[in-house]
Formats: structure tokens, C-alpha cells, sequence
């Protein structure tokens, strides 16, 4: 531990800051609850999505036969043309939001291609949203994690060294101090005790 000055004025600055850290720890908790609720949050919702892929994997099973069997070039059908992210600021932590994605269908004459070829369209699609949706979810978990982690890294800065420090510190002074009292009380008796 550092050497520690024994004097009333820094009694008075360990004091301070011991106020001041202990002002600051509900707040640091708080937004560590906060956090994790989001956290926790965000992980339903990838959980979900990835349930939608499941499911979006599943209905194209029965697409997936004929399209084995099929010579039918089927390339460049849908296209993602942009994807336009924002960043949404959650207690602290700033994190990406779709605002808007663009996806192109080819146009393609109905007559000459076959009629499962709509539904082909359609689920590609809805496979790239999700997966968009799912990349984006993903990013959020991952630095809603990220600051989790530093928010409890603070907090436990703050219980367990920073506080428990100060007190140390305001413990030690205290008890510089009377001696120093002590020592001074008993100087003078020596001093009056000699004069007589």
C-alpha cells in the first residue's frame, strides 16, 4: 500500500472521495443492470432469429427437390442492392438499427419459367432479410457484451478497491492522527512535569 500523509487535510480529500465513489456506485449499477437486461434481451432475439432461419430452411426443403432437377438458370433472381444501418444509443451503448433494406427481383417472364419459381422469389427474399436481420442482431449482442463487461469491470473497480481503499486509507489517518493527539498530550505533561 502507498505511503499515507497523516495530516487533517487529507483525512479530508479520503473523506471526499470516498463520498464521491459512493455517489457514483448505484449509478454504476444501475446502468450494470440495464445492460444485462439488454443483453439478455438481445440474446431472445437472436435466438429467435435463428428459430427463423430454421423455420425459413425448412419451407424451402420442398423447393429444394425441384430445383435439382431443374436446368432453368436461376442466378441473380433476387439481389441485395443496400442495406441502410443508424446507431441507436441503449444506456450507453451504441449499437446498429436496420433503418432500411433494398432487395431487387429480376424481372423474369412467368411463361417461361415454372411456377414454383414465384415462390422461389419470395423465400429468398425473406432469407435475405432475415439474414441481414440476424447479422445485425449478432452485432448487437456482441457489443452489448463488450459493455457489459467494461460496465462490471467498473463496478467491481469501485467495490472492491476503490471504496474499500478509501476506508482503509480514512482508517489509517484516523488512527495517525490520535496517536499524534496522544503524543502531544503526553510531550506537553512532560514538558509542564520538567518546569516545576
Amino acid at each position: 500500500m502507498a505511503h499515507v500523509t497523516i495530516n487533517k487535510s487529507n483525512l479530508k480529500q479520503q473523506r471526499e472521495r470516498l463520498k464521491l465513489y459512493e455517489r457514483f456506485l448505484p449509478s454504476l449499477e444501475l446502468k450494470k443492470q440495464q445492460l444485462l437486461t439488454e443483453h439478455k434481451r438481445a440474446r431472445e432475439q437472436l435466438a429467435e432469429s435463428e428459430r427463423e432461419a430454421a423455420r425459413l430452411e425448412q419451407s424451402l426443403a420442398g423447393l429444394y427437390e425441384l430445383l435439382g432437377g431443374t436446368r432453368i438458370d436461376l442466378r441473380g433472381l433476387v439481389r441485395v442492392e443496400s442495406v441502410e444501418l443508424g446507431i441507436e444509443n441503449v444506456v450507453g451503448a451504441r449499437l446498429p438499427v436496420i433503418r432500411e433494406i433494398r432487395i431487387v427481383k429480376t424481372d423474369y417472364s412467368t411463361l417461361a419459367k415454372p411456377f414454383w419459381v414465384d415462390t422461389l422469389v419470395e423465400r429468398l427474399e425473406q432469407a435475405c432479410r432475415q439474414r441481414i436481420q440476424q447479422q445485425v442482431r449478432e452485432e448487437r449482442l456482441r457489443r452489448l457484451a463488450v459493455q457489459a463487461r467494461r460496465i462490471t469491470q467498473r463496478v467491481n473497480l469501485f467495490q472492491k478497491v476503490l471504496i474499500p481503499s478509501a476506508r482503509e486509507q480514512i482508517k489509517r489517518i484516523q488512527i495517525g492522527l490520535s496517536e499524534q493527539e496522544r503524543s502531544a498530550v503526553i510531550r506537553s505533561k512532560l514538558a509542564k512535569s520538567r518546569h516545576r
